[in-house]
């Protein structure tokens, strides 16, 4: 637990309460709070959620069955093919039950459940995840809202290295040229506002190989270092968002050793429920991923690892009462608002755990599924998937047939709201320029995801629509 530096009156008023002391205020809050978390860790110690292990039939008695799944997802729209859980997630109806339970729970006693519930309610939440992804220590994880919030912590702290002189001007920050919008924006208003010199890695879309992805970040890495620069940050992302690509983290992290990068965040917001997630063995410095896209917790949640002593350097943007006693702390509460969504981690756990095989289980189906919905796609309209299976984990990109006519990411964007409007698709379209010399070639892909709940028949269903707009002699051009 991240040691406690000061606290609020109202908490000291509770010392009193619970303690019975004035004098020893701050030792008893400390106190009071130490035993609540020991006791959750022996509670969260008691199951085995290290992501590798896999739940054996007398644990799981009664996995959930195809009905119990439509059920658990009765509140999406029948109407609509969902083949965008990237984007937004998804959520089931009992973890939701979970999360509105605990909202009213709030709002009937609000104190109550400040002083009693909220904080070991967060904590067994960061130990559950502690074990989800094989950190050592515990203060190692902090809770934010999402992987843009845990973004501009890392990047507000390279921005205060560059202002107080621990990093020079001028010194760089690399970060992939497919970066997550956000992020780029953060990387912009903190980094290159301080004095940091940006600088992109240019990868190649289609991609075939993980070579190809490390010999473009080498390269970047020389730009960073030229004119006697040091690189001293590297932006990587696990799996890019669009396109949408896994990104062999573990190789590009042992790179910045060798070379000398002072620091390495990792941005996996899809990663955990969609890819391994595994600290000791990535090994970045900073890592971040979001649990409300493939971990079923309600909008919105995720993680920041920050490797041991990284910590205490890193200052959530919204200063509250918790300032300077920790992220995990300052995290914890960063004003009045809504924490149900960070409380649900044991219901989400629970869940995953009801599937065969857990959540290695569900990753391993869900992959599979995708792979095989793109390769029938592009074998029905003659294009090809955006890099090979390996390459790819709950999510890949399937070339669109050329005809469409995409040629603007006003293109895309106008195609996708058409499918949706027309057809009840919901699928997300990335346009790729064509190169100098290219003719006729595929610019448009879609970004397929395939979770739990989807069926064949969503992805027939985006099939039948653009072969029906092909058939038409649709082009993007007549949405003008």
């Amino acid at each position: 637990m991240a040691r406690k530096k000061n606290i609020s009156l109202d908490n000291k008023e509770s010392c009193i309460r619970r303690q019975g002391t004035v004098n020893n205020c701050e030792d008893a809050y400390k106190n009071y709070h130490r035993s609540k978390f020991c006791k959750l860790r022996a509670m969260a110690s008691t199951v085995d959620h290290h992501p590798h292990r896999k739940i054996t039939a007398a644990e799981n008695p009664k996995p959930i069955t195809p009905a119990e799944i439509e059920s658990e997802f009765s509140h999406h729209d029948a109407s609509v093919a969902r083949i965008n859980n990237g984007s937004f997630g998804c959520c089931p109806a009992s973890i939701l039950a979970a999360q509105h339970r605990l909202y009213l729970a709030f709002l009937r006693q609000p104190d109550h459940f400040y002083f009693t519930h909220l904080f070991p309610a967060i904590l067994r939440s960061r130990t559950l995840i502690q074990h989800l992804v094989n950190a050592r220590h515990l203060d190692q994880i902090s809770l934010v809202d999402n992987a843009t919030t845990a973004a501009a912590i890392v990047l507000q702290h390279a921005a205060w290295s560059f202002r107080e002189g621990r990093f020079r001007k001028g010194d760089a920050v690399l970060m992939l040229h497919y970066a997550y919008g956000a992020v780029k924006k953060s990387t912009e208003a903190y980094v290159a506002r301080a004095g940091g010199n940006v600088v992109e890695v240019r990868l190649p879309f289609p991609v075939t190989s993980n070579d190809e992805i490390v010999s473009e970040f080498r390269k970047a890495l020389e730009r960073g270092k030229s004119h006697g620069r040091r690189v001293r940050l590297a932006v990587i992302d696990h799996v890019t968002s669009m396109p949408c690509v896994v990104i062999p983290v573990r190789e590009l992290i042992q790179i910045c050793r060798e070379e000398g990068v002072d620091e390495v965040f990792v941005d996996a917001a899809h990663s955990i429920g969609c890819t391994d997630v595994d600290m000791e063995e990535i090994g970045a410095d900073f890592y971040t991923s979001n649990l409300h896209k493939w971990f079923f917790c309600p909008p919105s949640i995720a993680f920041l690892y920050a490797r041991k002593g990284s910590a205490s350097e890193l200052h959530h943007p919204v200063v509250s009462h918790e300032y300077g006693n920790g992220l995990p702390m300052e995290s914890a509460w960063t004003g009045t608002r809504d924490y149900s969504a960070h409380l649900v981690v044991p219901e989400a756990v629970e869940f995953v755990n009801r599937f065969e095989g857990g959540i290695d289980g569900i990753k391993k189906r869900n992959h599979e599924g995708v792979v095989a919905m793109g390769e029938m796609l592009v074998k029905a309209w003659g294009t090809h998937l955006g890099c090979p299976p390996h390459m790819c984990c709950s999510m890949v990109m399937v070339g669109m047939p050329p005809c469409l006519g995409i040629g603007s990411d006003s293109d895309a964007l106008k195609l996708r709201t058409h499918l949706r409007d027309a057809f009840g698709v919901e699928v997300p379209i990335y346009y790729r320029p064509p190169q100098e010399g290219e003719v006729g070639v595929v610019t448009g892909y879609a970004r397929i995801s395939y979770q739990v709940y989807n069926k064949v028949d969503d992805y027939y269903k985006f099939r039948d629509a653009v072969n029906q707009l092909v058939q038409n002699g649709f082009t993007c051009d007549l949405l003008d």
